[in-house]
């Protein structure tokens, strides 16, 4: 009987605890609004959208051709990026535009600057060179990764006759 009792006990404090909890989880989790949240993405993804267009828009002019003209508009954008990083402002321009910062090669660039300006106090070898590519690296090897093997999916089906 006391037995019992207390293994009631024990699954009402559970209860309890997991409302506390719920609560708690409840009372510090911000609160977005979806609208507000992808007009963000918008202007921010648009605003680094136009921005590549006036630069390749420039190069251009200046006389590069159509595909010289977007090479340098890459590097342009990532330089940046990178530049905007070190100065600690994209991650503001991330937070506010969400998906619409991360998403162009912009945001790509700054996930691999990042780490080699926070870890730089600790050198170039243990601290830029060892987490450069902390969060990009997965990107990169899971991109290849999966390439390599739909490459080798493509070779079969040329090879075989169906």
């Amino acid at each position: 009987m006391e037995k019992n009792r207390d293994i009631e006990e024990a699954q009402l404090n559970k209860i309890i605890k997991e409302e506390q909890y719920e609560e708690y989880v409840k009372k510090v989790t911000p609160t977005t609004s979806l609208v507000k949240n992808m007009f963000w993405a918008f202007i921010v993804g648009g605003s680094i959208c136009l921005m590549g267009q006036i630069w390749l828009e420039i190069f251009k002019y200046l006389g590069a051709g159509e595909e010289d003209a977007a090479a340098y508009t890459t590097i342009v954008l990532i330089l940046e990026s990178a530049i905007l990083t070190a100065m600690n402002i994209y991650p503001a321009i991330g937070k506010l535009g969400g998906a619409g910062a991360l998403v162009p090669i912009t945001g790509f660039a700054n996930s691999v600057a990042a780490p080699a300006v926070e870890f730089g106090v600790e050198g170039q070898i243990f601290g830029v060179g060892v987490r450069i590519f902390s969060i990009a690296g997965p990107v990169i090897l899971y991109g290849i990764f999966s390439s390599w093997i739909f490459g080798i999916i493509y070779l079969i089906f040329k090879i075989l006759p169906f």
